[in-house]
């Protein structure tokens, strides 16, 4: 039973809930035609805050009065506003913007799905795009933003769905016209029933074997009866149309045994034939008039049917909050907004429905729970139930435990944990379950002798809260987390467009003053002086009680096997994941209970690396400097440098990358360099903590030729953190017991390896280095030299004798057609995939290069299209460029996924390609350019922020083509490429038939049989076979049960006539069903057919032989001399 929903605010209209497609239209029809009812249904309930603006452009609607706070460093301007239907639209005018983006998020998601159908709302969200009224086609949306330099996608949540593009700004228009009509006039295409069904269901498979959705599951399964989380969210086939084959199938049984009329000799249709869709304009025949693999027969149209009236109820514009990002005018944005969104019907529903009711129960709470997994980790998760904490966004107090409780410094929980070699990570922070409810989680990651400790390691824990109970939560501490989020949000850089559309839209929902919608959930106030904060902190922390919470033990069963011995265990329905629940002992209990013993424990010290120089100075400029200019140069060193000159926050970028060939010289090599790197990260972990609190991070990590350094944030105190990792790197001693944690965490494999070999490793490691170095950001050209020669004192390498290690690829041998097979690691894993590739050339080569891109994204959006929205073969299908190691050679992959076998996959993917050779020749100037002007328009597209600017430089200088102007040049030489030249390309690199191209496919067959299916023709003659046995089924249409998505299983086909004759007699029975494997070989399934490969594949015996047998790629050479260093000056 479902729980009922209580709202945080009056519900949102007058008008009563809609159940049928042909109110949804007149609604909308009669809602934008009545004025005084749709102002009645949009007043805000905050009116006095809102202003009323009429428009000759638009419809009449609110605009919020007061300011939108946000970052000074945002330079953009904001507009809220809400529609006479109940919808809230954020919109942002960025002036600058070379990419628009829009987010709409509906406050409904799985948890609203009907008892019956789990799965509901994530299938809405795929069908939803199958066309609407005004732009009919199924793929026009993906098309449009294709050519347009975009792309979208959507997420389904517990209690919300969110949908985003991002598309090139002078498209924004058409993309919000093609987006808004989804939510008042989708057509959800009958004809995309069967195909959503089985994209849902392959996204499932897909993440069957992957423990993070298997163990999320069991924790919704051991939820207290009749609690709305226990559903099953992403749902699958089965889940989606068993309601629909119940209500069919039992109708079928009963006239199969007893021979009487049913509904469906009356005419019964699952869905009404005169209402296919909520546009009535536009129809798609009588139901009577499809075959099944059209809308997938009576079980298809039910499914259908159910799924319009749910969201025909749910999807109501009061629930929709939008944000709209462009560079037009924010009158202009408002006026596109008001005019396409106004349609949606405001269907009298909840506008934010809450779920305050907590899953967690009296039987679940102090419980013990191990979940078997199928990678080999540990981990241990302890959970305790808390308010939603939205509520408290002012001063954050389930954060603010999370801070203390996650702490990595000296006294913390993590730091006595990994002292005794019992965790490798751990991680705290409050999950929002729903709209309504939340849980506090710690998680351990922890190492064997970890697990087998696992009761000391949950003890540490209810310790160390036990501590900060006994303490007044040390506010000092809590001004330095109000601080550090204060200028987080000060200094705040531009993201892309579409994800910042939707962080927006899902803050619009949240219970804060709408002027603090940016700002609130980014900034934590200072605790007040009246002690509320700390009462709200304390309340939270009280709840954290051993009584109160779910502890979840994570390991393969081998695992509890050695520690525990045998045990029972029960499994999850879903996922098949085995799970066994007890309550904690007393003893435990008793012992959590008690007062901190363990005198190690305190809390956070003053943090040293919060920073006090934040200046930036701002000299403004015409246009930024496209690339860094070359400074410093020694015989070890190379520094490129560039002064932030359009972002002006106080932060920098150091990119340092120490070649040497010791790092990789054999395999022993290699690893006993990721050992190092790893075991210096380890090392500093402790210190570096506080400095990650403060906004500055660093890595150091092994590479293919030799180990990066990296730092990133504010540029104040970066040559301190760098000199102490800088520091640690050279001098680190190696721990035995350090080195044991980190070979189980990193290399399972590696028992031999001792600290002493990492030892000497270190050394030779650091005996002769080059170094390729960048530094980008608010930092001078003599504070960056400083950094480098720090570097060179810090780590006295030698230089390299001669030129230092580069990174080369092999080149496929021209007219070469491989492929090379092997099995898939996990044997319960059901899905098989295919990497296809064909080599373009040399990326060198700009006509090459150009041509190449232009092509790949012409047979991009068509390989999605056609391969798995069509085919169907898998939910993981993509089409691109794969630049080879060293960027210097690239080529096309097609990525497929799928429980279809890998030679099935190639033989469509070659058939997807020479139907691409057609569209191609057919392609008119127009869509032609079209093509050009949307990949022109990404490769002048600027950076949003440092790291997206730094990320571009890197990449020229890690190659050593040094060639920072591609992307400009590039899109200047994409003028002179002809449909010609890309046919041309496409005909000699590409299309199987080429006798030029060079090939190769990796093939990963699963080790999980596949069950056979029973085909068509089989089915007929396993029918007549019945019906010359005597059984009366003439009138009875059993395809609409079994062939309503295709081809059903031998499992499935045995069983649905097992259950339709369980009144015919067993040695009756019998008869009929030894028939049935003759009938499946003589007729077999299409989806049993393994596919072909071409006669001249050639299949790789000997990996490496093959590899001799490749050409080695030319070493890379500097495209441009830039001349820098003469005219450098300090």
């Amino acid at each position: 039973m479902v729980p009922p929903l209580v709202s945080l605010v009056k519900p949102c209209s007058i008008f009563p809930p809609i159940t049928t497609a042909s109110h949804l239209v007149l609604i909308s029809r009669h809602f934008t035609m009545s004025s005084s009812l749709a102002i009645d249904v949009g007043v805000p309930d905050d009116v006095q805050n809102w202003n009323r603006r009429f428009s000759q452009k638009a419809p009449s609607h609110w605009v919020y009065a007061r300011p939108i706070r946000k970052s000074q460093q945002d330079d953009r301007e904001y507009k809220l506003i809400r529609l006479d239907n109940g919808l809230q639209a954020m919109l942002v005018h960025d002036a600058k913007a070379d990419k628009a983006a829009a987010s709409l998020d509906v406050a409904v998601g799985h948890l609203h799905d009907p008892d019956d159908m789990p799965g509901l709302a994530h299938f809405c969200e795929h069908l939803l795009f199958m066309g609407t009224e005004q732009f009919p086609k199924e793929n026009e949306y993906s098309e449009f933003l294709s050519r347009n330099n975009g792309s979208s996608n959507a997420f389904t949540a517990t209690t919300n769905t969110n949908y985003y593009f991002n598309v090139a700004t002078s498209a924004l228009s058409g993309a919000l016209e093609r987006f808004s009509g989804f939510f008042h006039s989708p057509l959800f295409a009958p004809s995309g029933t069967v195909r959503e069904l089985n994209a849902v269901d392959s996204e499932h498979k897909k993440n069957h074997q992957n423990d993070i959705w298997r163990i999320y599951q069991v924790n919704k399964h051991l939820t207290k009866p009749g609690h709305v989380w226990n559903k099953f969210g992403s749902g699958n086939k089965r889940s989606l149309t068993d309601a629909a084959r119940n209500l069919i199938g039992n109708t079928l049984k009963k006239k199969c045994v007893n021979g009487t009329p049913s509904v469906l000799d009356k005419g019964f249709s699952p869905v009404s034939s005169s209402l296919p869709s909520p546009s009535s304009s536009i129809s798609f025949g009588s139901a009577s008039s499809l075959e099944p693999g059209d809308d997938g027969g009576p079980i298809g149209r039910e499914t259908r049917r159910r799924l319009v009236e749910w969201w025909g109820k749910e999807y109501c514009a009061g629930r929709m909050r939008l944000c709209v990002i462009g560079k037009e005018p924010l009158d202009r944005l408002s006026d596109l907004v008001v005019n396409l969104f106004s349609p949606i019907p405001n269907r009298g529903q909840i506008p934010l429905p809450s779920i305050p009711d907590h899953p967690f129960g009296p039987d679940e709470r102090g419980t013990f729970v191990c979940t078997q997994t199928i990678m080999n980790f540990h981990a241990m998760e302890i959970s305790f139930p808390i308010d939603e904490q939205t509520h408290h966004w002012r001063f954050k107090p389930g954060s603010y435990l999370a801070n203390i409780i996650g702490h990595e410094g000296a006294g913390s929980l993590h730091s006595y944990l990994k002292e005794r070699g019992w965790v490798t990570t751990l991680s705290t922070g409050v999950q929002d379950l729903a709209r309504g409810m939340a849980t506090f989680k710690i998680t351990h990651y922890l190492s064997q002798n970890g697990f087998q400790n696992y009761r000391e390691v949950a003890m540490a824990t209810f310790k160390y809260i036990s501590m900060l109970r006994s303490t007044n939560l040390c506010p000092p501490h809590q001004k330095e987390v109000s601080t550090l989020s204060n200028i987080r949000f000060r200094f705040s850089e531009k993201r892309r467009p579409d994800d910042y559309a939707v962080w927006v839209a899902d803050k619009l929902s949240w219970p804060v003053p709408r002027e603090l919608v940016i700002e609130a959930p980014l900034v934590v106030s200072e605790w007040d002086s009246e002690g509320i904060a700390q009462t709200e902190a304390f309340r939270i922390l009280e709840g954290l009680s051993v009584k109160n919470s779910r502890t979840v033990l994570m390991a393969k069963k081998e695992e509890f096997e050695r520690v525990m011995g045998t045990q029972q265990w029960q499994t999850e329905p879903w996922y098949g994941t085995q799970y066994r629940v007890e309550r904690l002992d007393e003893t435990f209990v008793q012992e959590a209970e008690g007062p901190n013993t363990i005198s190690a424990f305190h809390l956070p010290r003053p943090n040293e690396f919060i920073p006090q120089r934040l200046d930036v100075d701002k000299q403004e400029v015409t246009e930024p400097q496209p690339r860094p200019r070359l400074i410093y140069q020694s015989p070890r060193t190379t520094l490129w440098h560039k002064k932030d000159d359009q972002f002006w926050v106080p932060k920098a970028r150091v990119v340092i990358e120490m070649r040497t060939p010791v790092a990789n010289e054999s395999p022993i090599a290699t690893v006993l360099t990721r050992l190092y790197t790893v075991l210096v990260t380890d090392a500093l972990n402790e210190y570096s903590y506080d400095a990650d609190l403060a906004g500055l991070t660093y890595s150091f990590e092994a590479s293919s030729l030799g180990f990066y350094v990296s730092i990133s944030g504010y540029n104040d105190k970066i040559h301190v953190l760098l000199r102490d990792v800088l520091g640690k790197a050279k001098s680190m001693e190696v721990r035995a017991d350090r080195l044991g944690i980190m070979k189980e965490k990193k290399l399972q494999v590696l028992g031999s390896v001792t600290p002493a070999q990492v030892q000497q490793h270190m050394g030779a490691l650091l005996a002769q280095l080059e170094s390729r170095m960048l530094v980008v950001g608010n930092m001078y050209k003599d504070e960056a030299i400083t950094l480098a020669k720090m570097t060179e004192e810090f780590i006295p390498a030698s230089p390299l004798p001669g030129v230092g290690p580069i990174d080369l690829s092999l080149r496929l041998l021209e007219g070469s057609n491989h492929v090379w097979s092997s099995p898939v690691p996990n044997p319960n894993e059901p899905n098989s995939a295919l990497t296809y590739y064909v080599h373009y050339g040399s990326t060198t080569d700009r006509s090459t290069r150009v041509t190449a891109a232009l092509l790949t994204q012409i047979l991009s959006e068509p390989a999605f299209d056609i391969l798995r929205t069509k085919e169907q073969l898998g939910y993981i299908v993509g089409a691109n460029v794969w630049p080879a190691p060293g960027d210097n050679e690239a080529g096309l992959r097609i990525v497929v996924q799928s429980e279809r076998g890998p030679v099935y996959l190639e033989e469509r993917v070659e058939a997807f390609l020479d139907h691409m050779k057609g569209v191609i020749e057919r392609m008119t100037d127009e869509q032609f350019a079209e093509q050009k002007s949307g990949l022109e328009r990404k490769w002048r597209e600027m950076a949003k922020n440092l790291s997206e600017e730094v990320s571009k430089f890197w990449a020229q200088i890690d190659s050593g083509y040094l060639d920072f102007l591609r992307p400009i040049e590039d899109a200047d030489f994409l003028e002179t490429v002809s449909k010609q030249d890309v046919l041309s390309l496409f005909l000699t690199r590409v299309h199987p038939s080429s006798k030029t191209r060079s090939k190769l496919s990796i093939h990963a067959q699963s080790q999980k049989p596949r069950p056979s299916h029973v085909s068509r023709a089989a089915a007929d003659a396993f029918a007549q076979i019945v019906l010359e046995h005597g059984t009366q089924i003439e009138d009875v249409d059993w395809s609409a049960s079994l062939y309503a998505g295709g081809e059903p299983s031998e499992p499935q086909f045995s069983a649905f006539w097992k259950d339709t004759l369980a009144g015919v007699p067993t040695e009756v029975s019998d008869k009929i069903f030894a028939a049935l494997p003759y009938l499946m070989e003589r007729s077999p399934a299409e989806k049993d057919a393994q596919g072909s490969l071409r006669e001249d594949v050639v299949h790789i015996k000997d990996l490496q032989e093959f590899r001799k047998s490749l050409k080695v790629s030319e070493p890379p050479e500097p495209l441009v001399v830039w001349n820098d260093l003469p005219t450098s000056k300090l």
